[in-house]
């Protein structure tokens, strides 16, 4: 993993995202996966812009989301660009969800546990506010349900 200064040609935010830093630079992430060492090396690289610093990314899928997530470091921007995704906010242990379509967005403030839906073939893309990111499977129910465990530092 490693972020590139300048890239002249076109960057798939599907496989690389793209690091919003400090003085408004904008670096692809090179090698970017989705593992806890890649994700630890990603963080590593980027400490230096603190909370300021966002990820840009596309995301397809289709089907409900594995996880809740929370960002205190800022919020999210999630954008629906095909398909139809629902965002689940847990608001004090009540669901608050929005739907959105092709073109809407919704922001999730920071430090609010959340969990994203796509149903059908969907694409989303995030902008995400990664420094001291966690995340719980949704299979151990709402996470206001449990006290905080952090996960790797990036969305």
């Amino acid at each position: 993993m490693r972020l590139i200064d300048h890239e002249p040609g076109a960057i798939d935010l599907r496989t690389t995202p793209v690091h919003l830093g400090l003085g408004s630079r904008a670096k692809p992430v090179e090698g970017f996966a989705w593992n806890p060492e890649v994700l630890q090396a990603y963080s590593a690289a980027v400490a230096a812009d603190g909370a300021e610093g966002r990820m840009v990314a596309i995301f397809d899928g289709d089907g409900p989301g594995d996880h809740w997530e929370r960002h205190p470091a800022g919020d999210e921007l999630v954008v629906c660009l095909s398909g139809s995704v629902t965002v689940t906010r847990d608001a004090d242990g009540v669901p608050d969800r929005v739907l959105l379509g092709p073109g809407e967005a919704t922001v999730t403030p920071a430090g609010t546990w959340h969990a994203v839906d796509m149903a059908g073939p969907t694409c989303i893309l995030t902008v995400t506010a990664g420094l001291g990111t966690e995340h719980r499977p949704r299979a151990e129910g709402r996470p206001s349900e449990h006290t905080g465990t952090s996960g790797p530092g990036t969305p």
